[in-house]
This record gives structure tokens, sequence and C-alpha cells, in this order.
């Protein structure tokens, strides 16, 4: 029997994992929700681009579209923040439905969001279903990707990891939130609002102490601009010389006084290269690097996609990818 999926929330990476959803058989869509009065009403399948009819509506009142569709699981794509999404976890969990979500500060438990996260657990224990936070990174290329890296280890004194990616092949609101076309003074005064920045770098630190058994005397998340030496455009932004066409930003956990996890990222309109390499200082030494990079925007579809079936069987409770099994294609039923 197939699994009935209800996407909640249905921007650029919402749409993208609906897509895949209804390319895989054993998986099938029952409905949307999204506050965009120009989506609900509509039908999914127009609304994500498939050119098809899926005869499953988009809905404006989630507790409307659970209680009409009664989903096997609920897929979240709204926001980075945690607190932003508490009312619609609990929501979700009040109709007893697992989730799986992309929001970044949902993947692992950091100190700040520690109080949210056991709420969330309670609400799911209480509805007897899992929730799991998760997606490219932070979900896999940053944390879970070196932590499994570490498994031939017979010693592990640090790791660093580098992403790096030309933004010019993703989506347009990971432009804007890297600052691409800014000024740096309007770059800097957005890095301090918290509307310019990589969110999930501090969660996948934690999560690779945690993994390695390190106590962190304290977790640093530095942001510089990548100012643009000549123009340069994406399909949607065009960025002069002398602007900002993306951002470095640098998560290191220390223990002792030391960097022992280093998280290098680079996103920015134009880099040259693009990939993921992972560097375990140890015994022995690993360097691992993904040519071409992982796609951030497939990539977090995909990974969405593939832990379904995993949450739907995993203990009841807020859970990370830690908890799971190994993660792995699911081709479908």
């Amino acid at each position: 029997m197939a699994i009935k999926v209800l996407h909640f929330g249905l921007g650029p990476i919402g749409a993208a994992t609906a897509r895949q959803v209804a390319a895989r058989p054993g998986l099938r869509i029952v409905g949307g929700i999204d506050i965009d009065p120009a989506k609900a009403g509509r039908d999914i399948g127009d609304v994500v681009g498939l050119g098809r009819s899926l005869s499953a509506p988009v809905w404006a009142d989630p507790v409307a579209a659970l209680k009409r569709v009664r989903p096997d699981v609920v897929i979240l794509c709204t926001s980075s923040s945690l607190v932003r999404i508490l009312p619609q976890i609990e929501t979700v969990l009040r109709a007893r439905i697992p989730i799986v979500s992309t929001t970044e500060e949902l993947a692992y438990p950091a100190k700040r969001n520690r109080a949210a996260v056991a709420k969330i657990d309670a609400w799911a224990q209480h509805a007897k279903v899992a929730v799991l936070g998760t997606g490219v990174n932070p979900g896999f290329a940053m944390d879970v990707l070196p932590i499994v890296l570490t498994a031939p280890c017979e010693r592990v004194d640090a790791i660093r990891v580098e992403r790096v990616q030309d933004a010019r092949i993703r989506r347009l609101p990971f432009q804007q939130k890297i600052g691409a076309s800014l000024t740096v003074g309007q770059f800097r005064r957005r890095v301090a609002d918290g509307k310019v920045r990589h969110v999930g770098l501090t969660e996948s630190v934690q999560m690779i102490a945690d993994a390695m058994g390190w106590r962190l005397t304290r977790i640093v998340d530095r942001i510089q601009p990548k100012v643009a030496l000549r123009a340069i455009a994406s399909e949607w932004i065009t960025v002069k010389r002398g602007q900002v066409c993306g951002l470095v930003q640098d998560g290191i956990g220390y223990a002792g006084g030391k960097p022992v996890i280093t998280l290098h990222m680079e996103a920015y309109l134009g880099a040259p290269e693009t990939y993921d390499e992972v560097a375990i200082t140890g015994s022995p030494m690993l360097t691992t690097r993904v040519a071409g990079g992982i796609h951030g925007d497939i990539a977090t579809a995909a990974i969405v996609v593939n832990s379904i079936p995993k949450i739907l069987a995993a203990p009841p409770g807020y859970r990370t990818m830690r908890d799971l099994p190994i993660p792995s294609f699911f081709r479908g039923a």
C-alpha cells in the first residue's frame, strides 16, 4: 500500500521534494499546505510544476488538511528557524503524524535550541511518532558524511570539512541568503541581524563532537563577505565588481583550547571549483573529496525522500540522522 505524503511548505525546496515523491513508486502525494494565496486551492501537481494533476489540493489551513487527507507522513519545508516552526510541528503532532523536516536548526540539538527540542520530543513521544530534521547541510555533507568516514580509524584527533559551491547553480533564496549583490556594509548589517548566513554549522559541529565523544569548550561561527573582483550574474542576480557575491563561513569546535572540528564553507557566485572534502587527522589519515560537489538543492530533497521509510520505522520521539540506520537511496516500493 502506498505511503501517503502531505507536503507542508511549497517553496523551491518543498516543490523539489514533491517532484521527487511524485516520481517514486510506493509514495503518493495526498495534498499540500502553503500560506501563499496564489497556491492555496490549486492542485499540487500544478503548483510544483509537474505538468499534470495529482488530484491533490493545496490547503491554506493545516488543521483542515491533516483532518481531511490523513497522511502517513508530513514533509515540512517552511523555515530554517526552529522557533518559527514550533507551532507547525505541534499542529502536525496533535494529528499524530510523523514528520521529516528540512529546518536546519532541527537537525541537531544545539545549546540554544535544547528547550524547543525537548518540547518536540515530548509531543512526539505522546503522539507515538517520530520527528526528523535533515537535509544535505546540515544532515549529510558536513556532519553525517565525516562521521561515517571515521569508521575505519583507530584514532581521530581532528576533523576538517570544506564545502565550496558556485552558488549560480542554487535557487534564488539561497543566493539571497548568502548576500549576493549586497554592498559590504549591507552584508555586515544583515549578518548582524541574522538575515545573511548559512544556518546549521553549529548543529553540525555538535553532531560530530557527540559522535566522537568530544566535550567542546566552545563553538564559534564566523562569517565574512566574498567580494566580486569582476561583474558576475546568475539567472536571477547580477553582482557588480566590488559588491558581495557570497560568503565565507567557518564553524569551529574547540576542545581544551584547540580547534578539533573545522567546518569551512564558501558559497558564492562564480566559484571556480565546486567540491566537498573531508580531512581526518588521526590514524589512519584520511582525505576524501567529492569532485563537482554534492548539489545542495537536489540532495536536500533526495535525503528527505530517502528518509521517509526510516522515520516511519523509527521509535517515537525527536530523532537525528545519528539515530537512524545508515542513510541510503530509497527506490520505492
